[in-house]
C-alpha cells in the first residue's frame, strides 16, 4: 500500500496549471515590482531566493509581491533549507497563452530602456 507524502507546513499554496487566470496573471504583472521580480527570473531562467532581488520596498512587502504572483501561477515557490526559491511558471504559461509572456517580457524591457531604469 503506497500513501501519499504528507504535505509539509512548510510546503506553499500554488495553483494548477488549469486553476490559472489570464486576469490573474495580468494583475500580478500589471504592478512594476512584481514585473521587475518576474523580468529577472526569465533573464536567469533559474530558481532564485528571494534574498536575490534588491527591491525598492520593505521586506514585508517583498513577501507579499512573491505572494501574488505565486496564487497567480506566475511563479513556483519552493523551500531549499531555510531559504524560499522562486522559478517563473514558462511552461504552464506558454501552454495556456502562448507568446503572453514573451511579449509582456519584450514590452517591459523595451520600456525599462527608454526609461533608463534596471
Amino acid at each position: 500500500m503506497t500513501t501519499a507524502p504528507v504535505p509539509s507546513s512548510r510546503d506553499l499554496p500554488h495553483p494548477t496549471r488549469g486553476e490559472i487566470r489570464l486576469e490573474g496573471v495580468l494583475h500580478a504583472l500589471s504592478d512594476p515590482v512584481r514585473l521587475r521580480i518576474v523580468l529577472e527570473l526569465a533573464a536567469e531562467d533559474v530558481a532564485l531566493s528571494c534574498s536575490h532581488f534588491d527591491l525598492p520596498v520593505t521586506k514585508s512587502t517583498t513577501t507579499h509581491h512573491f505572494r501574488v504572483l505565486r496564487e497567480s501561477g506566475v511563479i513556483r515557490q519552493i523551500y531549499e533549507g531555510t531559504a524560499k526559491m522562486n522559478a517563473l511558471r514558462r511552461d504552464d504559461l506558454d501552454g495556456l497563452f502562448p507568446g503572453m509572456l514573451d511579449s509582456l517580457l519584450t514590452a517591459a524591457a523595451r520600456q525599462a530602456g527608454r526609461h533608463g531604469e534596471p
